[in-house]
């Protein structure tokens, strides 16, 4: 909005200082400031409406971790409802609301946050671990992920030296490689952003596991954002210049520091959980970044820690299915390594180093060809 309403000043007045707002980089410094602040402002009287409206809080799976049941019995849920407010604000007051690409990262954050809100609102009043059924869910999700793609491919601006980028597959180190898909890419691009909301919705099992991971990954994605849609930068990199993406920045910067707002409230022992509706809708908004940036396969690195827990659990039940038992002593894989003994702060610390580790490598596919 105030990038807006610069563009409409700037026509007509010169005020130095409003230069600013037309760089990305400060936009985006703003949208963390903002949106952290509105976060930890709702925070307390948000936490204490919830504790009232939900009684005995988010149920805790009786198969699970036995402490769990103790310690974190009665701490509400939908605390994504704070991550997404501060993360709308930030975006909607900062970023240029003309770009196509921040509207189809809005569209998918909005809509799996409004499933993942439906399904904590089913948990919730029927006091179960079951929700919203997983093929209704899983449906839902491909809708507005294909939704979404469209809206990229159809209304993008297309790379004037690749004009077919815009359904192709691109890939790291092999950067010349270029497999266009045509309108099959939507259900690539579909498939990249249901995987990746459901992969961080597995993850989200500790307190604070879920939430600095998916920070970090935004912080990768929101630096490649910047990068591929500067076309200096993306030419001296080689990789291919995406007209408009740079934008994306701005909204990975409200991501982050309303990440890091929740982060005050989640970090253990945990006030309240972001639910469903915190991690399929973070989860959707990275897989969106990574389809919009064209660097979909790099985020296998980036999300690497998402990737091995959705992976744990597919492994975990075709096996079971298949043998009757189990490869891991319990999934997602985070609760394995409980079941080893390791404490749940070691669990997420260590998952927090992982994290930056593998971030660090698909950032590096940046600078290699």
């Amino acid at each position: 909005m105030f990038y807006w309403l610069y563009l409409q000043f700037a026509s007509t007045h010169y005020v130095p200082i409003l230069n600013l707002l037309k760089y990305q980089t400060f936009r985006t410094g703003l949208a963390i400031f903002t949106a952290q602040v509105v976060v930890v402002a709702l925070g307390s009287r948000f936490i204490r409406w919830m504790k009232v409206r939900q009684g005995k809080g988010q149920p805790i799976r009786a198969e699970g971790i036995e402490r769990h049941i103790i310690e974190k019995a009665g701490t509400p849920t939908m605390g994504g409802v704070m991550i997404l407010a501060g993360l709308f604000c930030g975006t909607l007051l900062w970023a240029d609301l003309t770009n196509v690409y921040v509207w189809a990262v809005m569209l998918v954050t909005a809509g799996y946050g409004l499933l993942g809100f439906l399904d904590d609102y089913s948990k919730v009043t029927k006091q179960t671990t079951a929700g919203i059924s997983g093929r209704v869910r899983l449906g839902l999700e491909a809708a507005i992920a294909m939704a979404a793609v469209t809206l990229i491919v159809v209304f993008a601006a297309k790379p004037p030296e690749s004009p077919e980028l815009l359904t192709a597959v691109t890939f790291p180190i092999f950067k010349q490689w270029l497999i266009n898909l045509h309108w099959f890419y939507l259900l690539f691009g579909a498939f990249i952003i249901v995987g990746a909301a459901n992969a961080v919705n597995f993850t989200d099992g500790l307190d604070g596991l879920a939430t600095v991971p998916v920070m970090i990954a935004t912080a990768a994605y929101g630096l490649i954002a910047y990068l591929v849609g500067n076309y200096v930068f993306a030419n001296y990199l080689q990789l291919h210049f995406v007209p408009g993406v740079g934008e994306l920045a701005v909204f990975c910067g409200a991501l982050i520091g309303s990440g890091l707002g929740f982060l005050w409230y989640n970090a253990p022992p945990a006030k309240i959980f972001m639910g469903d509706t915190g991690s399929l809708a973070l989860g959707g908004a990275v897989g969106t970044i990574a389809v919009a940036t064209r660097h979909e396969i790099v985020l296998a690195m980036i999300g690497g820690l998402f990737v091995a827990e959705l992976l744990s659990v597919v492994i975990q039940v075709a096996w079971f299915k298949r043998t009757g038992r189990r490869i891991f002593l319990m999934a997602p894989i985070h609760h394995h390594f409980e079941k080893l003994g390791w404490s749940e702060s070691t669990v997420v610390i260590r998952f927090w180093i992982v994290s930056i580790m593998l971030a660090l490598v698909g950032l590096a596919t940046l600078k290699l060809r």
